[in-house]
């Protein structure tokens, strides 16, 4: 097709589209795609809609939902798959296909030449079988920003501060310590020192899996981040497997205190307090 074909075609579905704007705005906002809305908002957000498809004609992207001319499709389709996600029950995905009929049925009503006519409606048809892949990527983007914000609630429910005493805090970490949980295990354990001015923290290991170089680094970059707070940092937990590993791996703790158990890590940080355990027959 042409360069001049191709202009007259674009010239004539832009033409289409504004002179049959309320009647394709109406019959649009009647389809379930609206249907959660009110009458008024619904036929405004169907008009930003075959805005939207107008642009991407004009634009000559119909088959490229990424394109700049689907931005205003992208926002109303966003809008409607964020409502329908909201639904009770049924598919979350607006079924854009029935906006098809009520367009490709005024556009053949029209008197244009037989190429223009056929040409026309493969654009139209085009770009509004687009839209099922724009919002298809919508609902993908929104899924991926939901398990990203369930990986992060899940990291701070798995690194919780537990308070052992006064000026004491112990953070019990389990499992695979990767950057999400450290970065989410140290902002958990600052907040928590200001704000009971604790003056010992100490990071339980015991439920960790493993420990290698990468998790040797967090705990120091963890100790080193409290000690900055105004509190030392034990570490605890080390198992005999784990010890063997660091001294292997040439993993160098520094000055942080070490402990084989959280309990001697405790006692650990009430001597540190001036304080001591003494058994009950003693006091008597």
């Amino acid at each position: 097709m042409t360069d001049d074909t191709t202009a007259a075609v674009r010239a004539r579905l832009v033409e289409f589209l504004e002179t049959h704007r309320a009647e394709i705005g109406r019959e649009w906002a009647a389809t379930a795609v609206f249907s959660a809305r009110n009458p008024e908002e619904a036929a405004e957000e169907a008009s930003a809609l075959l805005s939207g498809v107008r642009q991407v004609i004009e634009t000559g992207s119909e088959e490229d939902p990424s394109a700049e001319g689907f931005g205003t499709v992208r926002t109303v389709l966003g809008t409607l798959a964020s409502r329908a996600a909201g639904g009770r029950s049924g598919s979350s995905r607006p079924d854009v296909t029935v906006l098809k009929e009520p367009v490709l049925r005024l556009w053949e009503q029209r008197d244009e030449p037989a190429d223009i006519a056929y040409r026309g409606g493969l654009a139209l048809a085009t770009v509004l079988n687009t839209l099922r892949i724009a919002l298809l990527e919508i609902e993908l983007s929104a899924g991926a920003d939901t398990i990203l914000a369930q990986q992060e609630q899940l990291a701070e429910l798995s690194t919780p501060v537990v308070k052992l005493w006064d000026g004491i805090l112990a953070i019990p970490l389990i499992g695979t310590l990767d950057s999400m949980r450290s970065q989410a295990a140290t902002e958990s354990l600052l907040e928590e020192i200001v704000r009971q001015h604790a003056r010992v923290a100490i990071l339980d290991i015991t439920g960790v899996t493993a420990v290698d170089t990468l998790v040797a680094q967090h705990l120091l970059k963890t100790a080193m981040a409290a000690r900055l707070m105004g509190a030392e940092c034990v570490i605890s937990g080390i198992r005999p497997q784990i010890a063997q590993t660091m001294v292997q791996l040439g993993i160098d703790l520094g000055e942080v205190a070490t402990r084989a158990s959280l309990a001697d890590a405790f006692i650990h940080a009430l001597h540190t307090l001036g304080m001591a355990i003494t058994p009950a027959r003693e006091v008597g």
